[in-house]
């Protein structure tokens, strides 16, 4: 196998032959913009490592890869108008730097693209990925919609949460790994176990995202740190906060979610002291490290060599540890 480094340089190299300037530029534009403005490639990477493990040849995995991007890179599109988002890995979101028209055509196109990809593949290859594709899609629709749904709601569960972040990120970066190892005609026992192994992982990268818009750093996280705060997102860091509080501090959270805030960055700060204070911010890192163990052991599970299960360990405790 590869490095994670050289994987993502053959994977970038790929994308930066498929995004040509087409007409109308007007919808295309945007979608070079979103595609190449950077991120950790982390879907298309385990794609590709996915097809290695199983001994396949994970250029042949590319076209499977980049399908996986371009559907990812058309949901954040997509979240990002429905949140009003201003930034995307340290720039202008796709409708704010055009509008919202632009990025609902263009989303919708990548969708599309995404689709299109599947057609290099033998009919029976062509089948599965898009049945998994299909599926994974909806689950993602499906997840995005429980998560509008819960900035209104004030009975929100840690398991409620928990199935939102599973369907709405987990389930693609399940999907990007079983996508590799059907590529490579790995067992269906193995194509199942990756999955889990993608799903806990997701789970675990969720969590760190979230924590990671509180307490992250605003040079490096590229997104605006405490934008889920200030969207009333009922995050595992606020319903655990809910959970720890004594009844003043319980209160006083409430109150904060459920007011119009003059001031942003005073809300913000006012829901991060909570988070530390009762202990949320903790237990959320513990709930990190606890599904990152449960993908790890999941790994054992697979017929591949020990060299290239340690491969993947070194990728899910790097994801875990990262500032970004």
């Amino acid at each position: 196998m590869l490095s994670i480094e050289k994987y993502q340089q053959e994977f970038i190299a790929y994308l930066s032959n498929y995004t040509t300037t087409k007409e109308p530029l007007g919808l295309y534009e945007p979608i070079n913009y979103i595609l190449n403005l950077g991120g950790k490639r982390l879907r298309p990477v385990l794609t590709l490592m996915a097809t290695d493990s199983f001994n396949g040849n994970y250029k042949n995995a590319l076209n499977a890869a980049l399908s996986i991007e371009i559907f990812h890179n058309f949901s954040l599109v997509h979240d990002d108008i429905m949140d009003d988002a201003p930034l995307r890995r340290g720039h202008k979101t796709v409708h704010e730097k055009w509008n919202i028209n632009t990025g609902i055509l263009s989303g919708d196109a990548m969708l599309i693209m995404a689709y299109q990809l599947f057609e290099n593949y033998k009919p029976e290859i062509f089948q599965s990925l898009a049945k998994l594709f299909s599926n994974t899609a909806l689950k993602v629709c499906e997840g995005q919609q429980f998560d509008v749904d819960f900035e209104t709601r004030n009975n929100v569960t840690i398991p409620d949460y928990l199935k939102m972040i599973e369907y709405k990120t987990a389930v693609l970066i399940g999907a990007a790994l079983k996508m590799g190892a059907i590529v490579a005609n790995a067992t269906e026992n193995d194509q199942n176990n990756i999955y889990e192994f993608g799903k806990n992982l997701g789970i675990a990268f969720q969590l760190q995202d979230d924590y990671l818009d509180a307490f992250g750093d605003p040079k490096t996280f590229g997104k605006q740190v405490g934008g889920d705060i200030i969207e009333n997102k009922k995050t595992f860091l606020y319903l655990k906060a809910l959970e720890f509080a004594s009844k003043p501090e319980k209160e006083h959270l409430l109150r904060l979610y459920n007011e119009k805030p003059v001031d942003n960055l005073y809300k913000i700060d006012q829901v991060k002291l909570l988070f530390l204070t009762t202990g949320s911010a903790e237990a959320t890192q513990q709930e990190i490290k606890n599904y990152t163990d449960n993908a790890l052991k999941v790994l054992d599970a697979l017929t591949i060599s020990e060299d290239k299960k340690e491969l993947l360990k070194t990728f899910a405790k790097k994801l875990m540890t990262r500032t970004i």
